[in-house]
């Protein structure tokens, strides 16, 4: 099966298994609305690429691990947009779901796919047991503090924040999780795979940064220009925006280097540099051509 079409499978499957007859009839449309359309679905499309690399012999395993992680990304998203955050009006192009549902349906649905991803991690285990405490340990570190997206989040209220370690946490943790926990579903040392993640999620974040300054709105799908108007840590702020294009050059060439041994690497290679030229925003790549 395409990459693609199983992550929307699983997603959908996941979702179905919480919008059931006794779910509050708006609040399971609020959780559709966050998962579905999806964006690029970066996080699971990893996860699966690393599983497929390590041999990939529990795929409904290295399914349940890509979809916990998306729906974490969701999450994050529906709360990150919130009007004690960002106050975001839109959302891949939609309102987001505050705008479309009302603050606490918002926060409630984010708390839901919270719990959704860990209940589809272990019921997607059922072949596979011995496996689940090591991805439930990569995943709830990534979510969690101190490491993880919610001190990443946490960051923006606080007076100073290093960018690095802003980015790590905010935009790098599931990175890394989507890196570790590809190779765990399929049997492998996950340790290995951090690097890659660490350098996929840190480059992420600086190309977002870029989009949010190069960028429009039709490309984005969000309002621009919001670092420099929630005064917040960004790489375009630091280095400017040819230091910043420079910085994720280099980041995209340590993460193919980062990328440990395995059966099928060459074909995640390919994967990683087709993401990275995604990654530029199209104002910049028309001025480079």
């Amino acid at each position: 099966m395409v990459a693609s079409t199983r992550i929307e499978q699983a997603l959908l499957t996941a979702v179905e298994h919480a919008d059931v007859p006794g779910c509050p009839p708006r609040l399971g449309a609020a959780l559709r609305h966050a998962v579905f359309p999806g964006g690029a679905r970066i996080r699971p499309r990893l996860c699966l690429a690393v599983a497929y690399a390590c041999g990939d012999d529990q795929p409904a395993l290295a399914d349940g691990a890509a979809t916990a992680l998306e729906l974490l990304h969701c999450a994050s998203l529906v709360h990150d947009d919130l009007p004690c955050f960002d106050d975001a009006a839109l959302r891949r192009g939609r309102p987001s779901v505050h705008r479309a549902f009302g603050e606490p349906l918002a926060v409630l649905a984010g708390d839901a796919l919270i719990i959704l991803a860990f209940q589809t991690l272990v019921r997607c285990a059922g072949k596979a047991p011995a496996r689940l405490p090591a991805l439930v340990e990569i995943v709830s570190a990534a979510v969690g503090v101190p490491s993880g997206i919610v001190a990443g989040q946490a960051w923006e209220s606080e007076p100073d924040a290093a960018l690095v370690e802003y980015q790590r946490e905010k935009t790098g943790a599931l990175f890394v999780a989507a890196c570790m926990a590809g190779a765990a579903a399929a049997g492998a040392d996950p340790g290995p795979w951090r690097v890659l993640g660490d350098r996929l999620g840190e480059a992420y974040q600086v190309a977002d940064d870029l989009k949010d300054v190069a960028a429009d709105m039709a490309e984005l799908g969000k309002p621009v220009g919001q670092d420099a108007l929630l005064g917040r840590p960004s790489a375009v702020g630091e280095l400017g925006v040819e230091g910043a294009l420079s910085r994720l050059r280099s980041l995209v060439k340590a993460a193919v280097a980062g990328i440990p041994p395995c059966a099928r690497g060459e074909e995640l290679r390919a994967l990683v540099e087709a993401e990275a030229t995604r990654l530029v925003p199209r104002q910049l790549s028309r001025a480079a051509a």
